[in-house]
């Protein structure tokens, strides 16, 4: 009977995501916490009637941007909330094909910048504090339900957390997974690879978290979505195990030297209950089909700028937009799914 009622929840989703309006997408940025030690770059895509003008964000000579609406008006009404992490290195940019997408189903969506860790700021001391970036997204959290501008637009029911890479890795841990350093150690020694190695190092990720962040869930959050997360091994099984937000897991099923995904995505679906996750590879993906669509030519820009870098363009056979056509699909139907 229960996998009867998750599959006609399923179906329900997928019928309400067809007949779903499309609306504007409104954009706007901000920082919280300005005064504080470590104030977070917040980006906001919201639903907005406004129809006008129209301006392009996250585009330059590599990658595409998305059409969105800066400082528009809000579209009234009671909208649930998406809060997005960024990958090693990365930004907000980089999931911002899949915010655009969001809100044109009519979510909120809010996505920040981990201070040390993004590729506009590398500051090793920032990034050893590692616990800070599950609590970027709290306090964004914090911040958005006591905004007058936010709070009322908020279904509080509905809020969800996506993130890429180490930003999968980031709302594992709001979901409760917990760190394991002793674990970490055996794991990827066990499996040693250079790309995590340095990682490890740079976060130094071998320590514990203070005593006061040794839990870094919220319970606030009721779902996360992981795609192709790194150091899944350093998530101690205990936690996995006692897992009860429901994740759905999704990978890239081409390895390209750093990420085999049998030992990070699959180490999460081994250990989470059956139950809690759902769990897919995406066969013709690589690491970077999960970040946004690359420009003709590319390729050539990058590999000229940076020997090596050309890879976050490339996909298997299937292309980028079909790629990103299934992916939204199976994380719009997790997202609409009740909560099971």
């Amino acid at each position: 009977m229960k996998y009867l009622l998750i599959l006609i929840s399923f179906l329900f989703a997928m019928e309400v995501s067809a007949n779903s309006p499309s609306y504007q997408v409104g954009f706007t940025q901000t920082q919280i916490g300005k005064e504080s030690d470590r104030p977070v770059p917040v980006t906001l895509w919201y639903p907005t009637a406004d129809q006008s003008p129209v301006t392009q964000v996250a585009e330059n000579s590599v990658f595409l941007g998305t059409s969105v609406i800066q400082e528009a008006t809000p579209q009234a009404g009671h909208f649930p909330l998406v809060l997005l992490s960024h990958g090693y290195r990365g930004s907000w940019r980089n999931l911002n094909w899949l915010a655009t997408r969001l809100v044109q189903d009519g979510y909120i969506v809010a996505g920040v910048d981990h201070i040390g860790t993004t590729f506009y700021s590398h500051d090793k001391e920032a990034a050893q504090q590692w616990w800070q970036r599950p609590r970027d997204l709290t306090r964004t959290l914090d911040w958005l339900l006591a905004s007058p501008t936010w709070q009322d637009a908020i279904d509080q029911h509905r809020i969800s957390a996506i993130g890429h890479s180490l930003g999968g890795w980031t709302v594992m841990l709001l979901a409760g997974a917990q760190t394991d350093p002793v674990q970490l150690l055996a794991q990827y020694n066990r499996y040693p690879n250079p790309r995590i190695a340095a990682v490890i190092d740079e976060m130094d990720l071998t320590q514990k978290a203070p005593s006061d962040a040794s839990n870094l869930q919220d319970s606030r959050i009721q779902k996360v979505v992981s795609l192709d997360l790194g150091l899944a091994r350093g998530l101690s099984t205990d936690s996995l195990k006692a897992l009860s937000t429901p994740a759905l897991l999704l990978s890239a099923g081409i390895d390209i030297g750093d990420l085999d995904e049998k030992l990070e995505t699959g180490f999460l679906a081994e250990h989470i209950p059956l139950l809690k996750r759902r769990y897919k590879t995406y066969s013709e993906a690589l690491h970077f089909s999960f970040m946004q669509l690359c420009k003709e030519g590319a390729e050539a820009i990058l590999e000229e700028e940076s020997p090596g870098d050309s890879i976050v363009c490339r996909d298997g056979e299937s292309t980028r937009p079909a790629l990103h056509d299934n992916m939204y699909h199976d994380i719009s139907a997790f997202l609409q799914q009740d909560v099971y």
